[in-house]
Protein backbone atom coordinates (compact mmCIF):
# COMPACT_ATOMS: atom_id res chain seq x y z
CA UNK A 1 0.00 0.00 0.00
CA UNK A 2 1.39 3.12 -1.22
CA UNK A 3 1.47 6.92 1.57
CA UNK A 4 -1.78 8.18 -0.46
CA UNK A 5 -3.55 4.52 0.19
CA UNK A 6 -2.43 4.71 3.70
CA UNK A 7 -3.22 8.12 3.91
CA UNK A 8 -6.79 7.68 2.72
CA UNK A 9 -7.56 4.42 4.62
CA UNK A 10 -7.10 6.96 7.62
CA UNK A 11 -9.16 9.25 7.26
CA UNK A 12 -11.49 6.76 6.50
CA UNK A 13 -11.16 5.41 9.71
CA UNK A 14 -11.32 8.88 11.22
CA UNK A 15 -14.19 9.88 9.37
CA UNK A 16 -16.06 6.75 11.28
CA UNK A 17 -15.09 7.58 14.68
CA UNK A 18 -16.31 11.36 13.45
CA UNK A 19 -19.63 10.02 12.85
CA UNK A 20 -20.24 8.28 15.76
CA UNK A 21 -19.31 11.42 17.60
CA UNK A 22 -21.54 14.32 15.67
CA UNK A 23 -24.36 11.91 16.39
CA UNK A 24 -23.08 12.46 20.37
CA UNK A 25 -22.96 15.69 20.15
CA UNK A 26 -25.99 16.40 18.24
CA UNK A 27 -27.69 14.47 20.97
CA UNK A 28 -26.17 16.95 23.16
CA UNK A 29 -27.16 19.73 21.02
CA UNK A 30 -31.35 18.57 21.37
CA UNK A 31 -30.66 18.57 25.05
CA UNK A 32 -29.33 22.16 24.97
CA UNK A 33 -32.32 23.14 22.56
CA UNK A 34 -35.26 22.02 24.63
CA UNK A 35 -33.49 23.61 27.64
CA UNK A 36 -33.30 27.15 26.11
CA UNK A 37 -36.80 26.60 25.15
CA UNK A 38 -37.58 26.23 29.19
CA UNK A 39 -35.91 28.85 29.71
CA UNK A 40 -36.59 31.35 26.72
CA UNK A 41 -32.96 31.44 25.96
CA UNK A 42 -31.74 32.80 22.52
CA UNK A 43 -29.68 30.30 20.27
CA UNK A 44 -27.10 32.25 19.51
CA UNK A 45 -24.96 33.48 22.65
CA UNK A 46 -22.37 35.38 21.27
CA UNK A 47 -19.96 35.10 24.48
CA UNK A 48 -20.43 31.83 24.92
CA UNK A 49 -19.50 30.91 21.33
CA UNK A 50 -16.50 33.16 21.52
CA UNK A 51 -15.55 31.31 24.38
CA UNK A 52 -15.41 28.12 23.15
CA UNK A 53 -13.59 28.94 20.20
CA UNK A 54 -10.41 30.19 22.34
CA UNK A 55 -10.83 27.12 24.92
CA UNK A 56 -10.87 24.61 21.86
CA UNK A 57 -8.40 26.41 19.77
CA UNK A 58 -6.09 26.58 22.52
CA UNK A 59 -6.15 22.87 23.08
CA UNK A 60 -4.35 21.93 19.72
CA UNK A 61 -0.32 21.35 20.10
CA UNK A 62 0.33 22.23 16.66
CA UNK A 63 0.05 25.99 16.13
CA UNK A 64 -0.16 26.29 12.08
CA UNK A 65 -3.67 24.25 12.68
CA UNK A 66 -5.40 26.29 14.83
CA UNK A 67 -6.74 28.64 12.45
CA UNK A 68 -7.86 26.23 10.40
CA UNK A 69 -9.38 24.40 13.38
CA UNK A 70 -11.36 27.34 14.53
CA UNK A 71 -13.03 27.42 10.93
CA UNK A 72 -13.84 23.46 11.50
CA UNK A 73 -15.57 24.67 14.99
CA UNK A 74 -17.09 27.51 13.47
CA UNK A 75 -18.99 25.81 10.87
CA UNK A 76 -19.81 23.08 13.57
CA UNK A 77 -21.54 25.63 15.56
CA UNK A 78 -23.16 26.64 12.47
CA UNK A 79 -24.70 23.48 12.14
CA UNK A 80 -26.00 23.10 15.96
CA UNK A 81 -27.72 26.59 15.78
CA UNK A 82 -29.71 25.28 12.65
CA UNK A 83 -30.13 22.21 14.41
CA UNK A 84 -32.04 23.70 17.56
CA UNK A 85 -33.84 26.09 15.85
CA UNK A 86 -35.54 22.63 13.92
CA UNK A 87 -35.93 21.72 16.97
CA UNK A 88 -37.38 24.69 18.14
CA UNK A 89 -39.81 25.18 15.41
CA UNK A 90 -37.64 28.29 14.33
CA UNK A 91 -35.26 28.53 11.28
CA UNK A 92 -37.70 30.65 8.79
CA UNK A 93 -35.55 32.85 6.74
CA UNK A 94 -37.18 35.91 4.71
CA UNK A 95 -35.90 37.72 1.46
CA UNK A 96 -37.05 39.86 -0.96
CA UNK A 97 -38.01 38.47 -4.89
CA UNK A 98 -38.92 34.92 -5.68
CA UNK A 99 -36.04 32.03 -6.00
CA UNK A 100 -33.16 32.48 -7.72
CA UNK A 101 -32.87 36.31 -6.73
CA UNK A 102 -29.23 36.65 -5.34
CA UNK A 103 -31.57 37.15 -1.90
CA UNK A 104 -32.31 34.09 -2.33
CA UNK A 105 -28.74 32.78 -3.45
CA UNK A 106 -27.40 34.56 -0.29
CA UNK A 107 -29.92 33.13 2.20
CA UNK A 108 -29.76 29.20 0.83
CA UNK A 109 -26.17 29.89 1.66
CA UNK A 110 -26.23 31.33 4.96
CA UNK A 111 -29.56 29.03 6.35
CA UNK A 112 -29.48 25.67 3.87
CA UNK A 113 -31.69 24.01 6.47
CA UNK A 114 -34.11 27.10 6.68
CA UNK A 115 -37.67 27.65 5.42
CA UNK A 116 -37.55 30.70 3.19
CA UNK A 117 -40.42 33.23 2.72
CA UNK A 118 -40.69 35.59 -0.02
CA UNK A 119 -41.81 39.16 0.12
CA UNK A 120 -43.06 41.33 -2.24
CA UNK A 121 -40.42 44.70 -1.00
CA UNK A 122 -37.72 45.39 1.74
CA UNK A 123 -39.68 46.87 4.00
CA UNK A 124 -42.03 43.50 4.45
CA UNK A 125 -39.17 41.84 4.97
CA UNK A 126 -38.52 43.97 7.80
CA UNK A 127 -42.26 43.52 9.23
CA UNK A 128 -41.83 39.66 9.31
CA UNK A 129 -38.88 39.84 11.42
CA UNK A 130 -40.79 42.76 13.90
CA UNK A 131 -43.40 40.36 13.89
CA UNK A 132 -42.13 37.12 14.21
CA UNK A 133 -43.21 35.55 10.86
CA UNK A 134 -39.64 34.78 10.19
CA UNK A 135 -36.83 35.32 12.32
CA UNK A 136 -34.41 36.43 10.34
CA UNK A 137 -34.00 38.51 7.26
CA UNK A 138 -31.74 38.43 4.67
CA UNK A 139 -31.23 41.86 2.76
CA UNK A 140 -28.80 43.41 0.30
CA UNK A 141 -26.84 46.24 1.98
CA UNK A 142 -24.12 47.79 -0.04
CA UNK A 143 -22.48 46.81 -4.10
CA UNK A 144 -18.82 47.35 -4.45
CA UNK A 145 -19.53 48.87 -7.88
CA UNK A 146 -23.08 50.91 -7.52
CA UNK A 147 -22.48 51.55 -3.51
CA UNK A 148 -25.00 51.24 -0.60
CA UNK A 149 -28.72 50.48 -0.11
CA UNK A 150 -30.17 53.26 1.05
CA UNK A 151 -33.74 52.27 1.48
CA UNK A 152 -32.32 49.04 3.61
CA UNK A 153 -30.39 51.57 5.70
CA UNK A 154 -33.21 53.64 6.58
CA UNK A 155 -35.05 50.75 7.48
CA UNK A 156 -32.59 49.57 9.82
CA UNK A 157 -32.43 53.18 11.14
CA UNK A 158 -36.83 53.08 11.97
CA UNK A 159 -36.90 49.42 13.17
CA UNK A 160 -35.04 50.12 16.77
CA UNK A 161 -36.30 46.40 17.35
CA UNK A 162 -33.93 44.87 14.89
CA UNK A 163 -29.99 44.43 14.89
CA UNK A 164 -27.63 43.21 12.30
CA UNK A 165 -26.82 39.84 13.35
CA UNK A 166 -24.43 38.27 11.11
CA UNK A 167 -22.77 40.05 7.53
CA UNK A 168 -21.23 38.37 4.60
CA UNK A 169 -19.68 39.26 0.99
CA UNK A 170 -21.61 37.46 -2.00
CA UNK A 171 -18.99 37.48 -5.62
CA UNK A 172 -21.91 38.39 -8.31
CA UNK A 173 -20.90 36.73 -11.28
CA UNK A 174 -24.51 37.74 -14.01
CA UNK A 175 -24.94 35.59 -17.39
CA UNK A 176 -26.90 36.10 -20.54
CA UNK A 177 -29.43 33.63 -20.19
CA UNK A 178 -31.65 32.28 -23.57
CA UNK A 179 -34.52 29.65 -24.30
CA UNK A 180 -32.33 25.86 -25.08
CA UNK A 181 -31.58 25.83 -28.08
CA UNK A 182 -31.16 29.35 -28.65
CA UNK A 183 -28.07 31.16 -29.69
CA UNK A 184 -25.89 34.46 -28.79
CA UNK A 185 -26.34 35.64 -32.30
CA UNK A 186 -30.40 35.34 -32.25
CA UNK A 187 -30.84 37.71 -29.01
CA UNK A 188 -31.90 40.99 -29.99
CA UNK A 189 -33.75 42.35 -26.68
CA UNK A 190 -32.41 41.81 -23.06
CA UNK A 191 -34.05 42.19 -19.94
CA UNK A 192 -33.14 42.17 -16.21
CA UNK A 193 -32.75 44.07 -13.42
CA UNK A 194 -31.96 47.92 -13.90
CA UNK A 195 -28.55 47.65 -11.50
CA UNK A 196 -27.93 44.23 -13.62
CA UNK A 197 -28.33 46.37 -16.97
CA UNK A 198 -26.15 49.07 -15.72
CA UNK A 199 -23.22 46.72 -14.89
CA UNK A 200 -23.29 44.84 -18.12
CA UNK A 201 -23.53 47.78 -20.13
CA UNK A 202 -20.31 47.03 -21.69
CA UNK A 203 -21.35 43.86 -23.28
CA UNK A 204 -25.14 45.00 -23.94
CA UNK A 205 -23.55 47.92 -26.38
CA UNK A 206 -20.52 45.89 -27.77
CA UNK A 207 -23.12 43.62 -29.08
CA UNK A 208 -26.16 46.22 -29.59
CA UNK A 209 -28.82 44.95 -27.65
CA UNK A 210 -31.78 46.36 -27.06
CA UNK A 211 -32.96 46.41 -23.16
CA UNK A 212 -35.64 46.26 -20.95
CA UNK A 213 -35.72 46.98 -17.40
CA UNK A 214 -36.95 44.27 -15.24
CA UNK A 215 -38.36 43.90 -11.30
CA UNK A 216 -35.00 41.95 -10.31
CA UNK A 217 -33.17 39.12 -12.50
CA UNK A 218 -34.54 36.21 -11.31
CA UNK A 219 -38.22 37.72 -12.16
CA UNK A 220 -36.51 38.44 -15.66
CA UNK A 221 -35.10 34.74 -16.00
CA UNK A 222 -38.42 33.18 -15.20
CA UNK A 223 -39.97 35.62 -17.88
CA UNK A 224 -37.52 34.69 -20.23
CA UNK A 225 -38.67 30.87 -19.58
CA UNK A 226 -41.88 31.32 -19.79
CA UNK A 227 -42.06 33.11 -23.62
CA UNK A 228 -39.84 30.81 -24.94
CA UNK A 229 -38.86 33.57 -27.62
CA UNK A 230 -34.92 33.09 -29.08
CA UNK A 231 -34.74 36.66 -29.67
CA UNK A 232 -35.21 37.83 -25.58
CA UNK A 233 -32.31 36.51 -23.27
CA UNK A 234 -32.19 37.92 -19.40
CA UNK A 235 -28.56 38.42 -17.41
CA UNK A 236 -28.95 36.47 -14.22
CA UNK A 237 -27.27 33.70 -12.26
CA UNK A 238 -25.91 30.80 -13.24
CA UNK A 239 -28.45 28.81 -10.33
CA UNK A 240 -30.96 31.09 -11.65
CA UNK A 241 -30.57 29.64 -15.45
CA UNK A 242 -30.60 26.10 -13.66
CA UNK A 243 -33.60 26.90 -11.68
CA UNK A 244 -35.79 28.08 -15.13
CA UNK A 245 -34.14 25.72 -17.36
CA UNK A 246 -32.17 28.12 -19.12
CA UNK A 247 -29.03 28.16 -21.43
CA UNK A 248 -25.95 30.15 -20.40
CA UNK A 249 -25.50 32.00 -23.70
CA UNK A 250 -22.55 34.44 -22.30
CA UNK A 251 -20.83 33.95 -18.83
CA UNK A 252 -19.81 36.77 -17.11
CA UNK A 253 -21.22 39.65 -18.54
CA UNK A 254 -20.62 42.07 -16.34
CA UNK A 255 -18.10 44.82 -16.33
CA UNK A 256 -16.60 44.49 -12.90
CA UNK A 257 -15.13 41.67 -12.89
CA UNK A 258 -15.06 41.44 -8.76
CA UNK A 259 -18.58 42.46 -8.54
CA UNK A 260 -19.60 41.78 -4.93
CA UNK A 261 -22.99 42.78 -2.82
CA UNK A 262 -22.61 42.60 0.79
CA UNK A 263 -25.68 41.29 2.49
CA UNK A 264 -27.02 41.84 5.76
CA UNK A 265 -29.13 39.10 8.46
CA UNK A 266 -31.26 41.31 10.42
CA UNK A 267 -33.11 39.46 13.73
CA UNK A 268 -35.40 40.82 16.46
CA UNK A 269 -32.92 41.88 19.43
CA UNK A 270 -34.10 39.88 22.64
CA UNK A 271 -30.71 41.64 23.91
CA UNK A 272 -28.16 44.56 23.28
CA UNK A 273 -25.42 42.89 20.78
CA UNK A 274 -22.55 41.87 22.22
CA UNK A 275 -19.27 43.25 21.35
CA UNK A 276 -16.24 40.80 22.12
CA UNK A 277 -13.35 42.70 20.84
CA UNK A 278 -10.74 40.75 17.99
CA UNK A 279 -11.97 40.34 15.22
CA UNK A 280 -15.46 41.94 15.46
CA UNK A 281 -16.77 44.11 13.51
CA UNK A 282 -18.97 46.90 15.24
CA UNK A 283 -21.92 48.76 13.11
CA UNK A 284 -23.55 52.08 14.63
CA UNK A 285 -26.03 54.74 14.11
CA UNK A 286 -25.50 57.47 15.37
CA UNK A 287 -26.55 61.58 15.83
CA UNK A 288 -24.13 63.53 16.98
CA UNK A 289 -25.35 67.16 18.69
CA UNK A 290 -24.79 70.24 16.07
CA UNK A 291 -22.40 71.90 18.07
CA UNK A 292 -18.86 72.76 16.07
CA UNK A 293 -16.39 69.61 16.37
CA UNK A 294 -18.93 67.35 17.92
CA UNK A 295 -18.77 64.78 14.87
CA UNK A 296 -15.12 65.34 14.53
CA UNK A 297 -15.10 64.20 18.05
CA UNK A 298 -16.84 60.98 17.51
CA UNK A 299 -14.36 60.06 14.67
CA UNK A 300 -11.34 60.97 16.71
CA UNK A 301 -11.80 58.97 19.33
CA UNK A 302 -12.97 55.82 16.92
CA UNK A 303 -9.23 56.29 15.87
CA UNK A 304 -7.34 57.48 18.98
CA UNK A 305 -8.50 53.72 20.50
CA UNK A 306 -7.80 51.85 17.56
CA UNK A 307 -10.62 51.06 15.84
CA UNK A 308 -10.15 51.26 11.72
CA UNK A 309 -13.09 52.94 10.68
CA UNK A 310 -14.68 50.86 7.58
CA UNK A 311 -17.08 53.04 6.10
CA UNK A 312 -19.18 56.00 7.40
CA UNK A 313 -22.26 56.96 6.01
CA UNK A 314 -24.92 59.46 6.31
CA UNK A 315 -28.77 59.82 5.43
CA UNK A 316 -31.63 62.14 6.50
CA UNK A 317 -33.26 62.17 9.41
CA UNK A 318 -37.17 60.93 8.80
CA UNK A 319 -39.16 63.16 9.52
CA UNK A 320 -36.61 65.97 10.29
CA UNK A 321 -35.67 68.22 7.18
CA UNK A 322 -31.87 68.72 6.83
CA UNK A 323 -30.35 66.94 9.73
CA UNK A 324 -29.17 63.31 9.35
CA UNK A 325 -27.62 60.26 11.36
CA UNK A 326 -24.66 58.33 10.90
CA UNK A 327 -23.82 54.76 9.98
CA UNK A 328 -19.86 53.79 10.75
CA UNK A 329 -18.81 50.64 10.56
CA UNK A 330 -15.80 49.78 13.09
CA UNK A 331 -13.07 46.64 12.98
CA UNK A 332 -11.96 46.12 16.28
CA UNK A 333 -7.98 45.97 16.75
CA UNK A 334 -6.09 43.00 17.19
CA UNK A 335 -6.13 41.52 20.66
CA UNK A 336 -8.93 43.92 21.79
CA UNK A 337 -12.09 43.30 24.52
CA UNK A 338 -15.42 43.17 25.16
CA UNK A 339 -14.74 45.60 27.99
CA UNK A 340 -12.42 48.09 25.38
CA UNK A 341 -15.20 48.13 22.73
CA UNK A 342 -17.50 48.98 25.76
CA UNK A 343 -15.32 51.96 26.75
CA UNK A 344 -15.24 53.18 23.51
CA UNK A 345 -19.30 53.07 23.39
CA UNK A 346 -19.41 54.84 26.52
CA UNK A 347 -16.86 57.95 25.28
CA UNK A 348 -18.93 58.01 21.82
CA UNK A 349 -22.32 58.68 24.20
CA UNK A 350 -20.82 61.63 25.49
CA UNK A 351 -20.39 63.22 21.97
CA UNK A 352 -23.77 61.77 20.37
CA UNK A 353 -27.35 62.80 20.42
CA UNK A 354 -28.13 59.03 20.29
CA UNK A 355 -25.94 56.13 19.84
CA UNK A 356 -26.93 52.57 18.78
CA UNK A 357 -24.75 49.45 18.56
CA UNK A 358 -26.64 48.23 15.69
CA UNK A 359 -24.51 45.14 15.61
CA UNK A 360 -21.38 43.12 16.26
CA UNK A 361 -20.51 39.94 14.48
CA UNK A 362 -17.72 38.71 12.14
CA UNK A 363 -17.99 38.73 8.30
CA UNK A 364 -18.80 35.87 7.26
CA UNK A 365 -16.04 33.38 6.45
CA UNK A 366 -17.60 31.53 3.72
CA UNK A 367 -18.61 34.96 1.18
CA UNK A 368 -14.75 35.76 1.35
Amino acid sequence: MDLLQQARSEIDRIDAEMAALFERRMRAVADVARYKAQTGKPVFDAVREAAVLEKNAARLQDEALRPYYRRFLQQAMDVSRAYQRAILGRGTAAYQGVQGAWSHIALRRLFPFARALSFTTWAEVFDAVQNGDAEFGVLPFENSSAGDVSAVLDLLYTHPGLIVARMCDLPIRQDLLGVPGGSLAQVRTVISHPQALAQSSAFLQQHGFATRPWSNTAEAARAIAERKDPSMAAIASAETAELYGLTILAAGVNTEGDNTTRFIVIQRAAEPPVPTGDGQRLALLFTARHEPGRLAAVLDQIGTRGFNMECIKSRPLPHVPFEYYFYVQLVCPGGSTRAGCEALLDTLRADCSTLRLLGAFTLDAAYQ
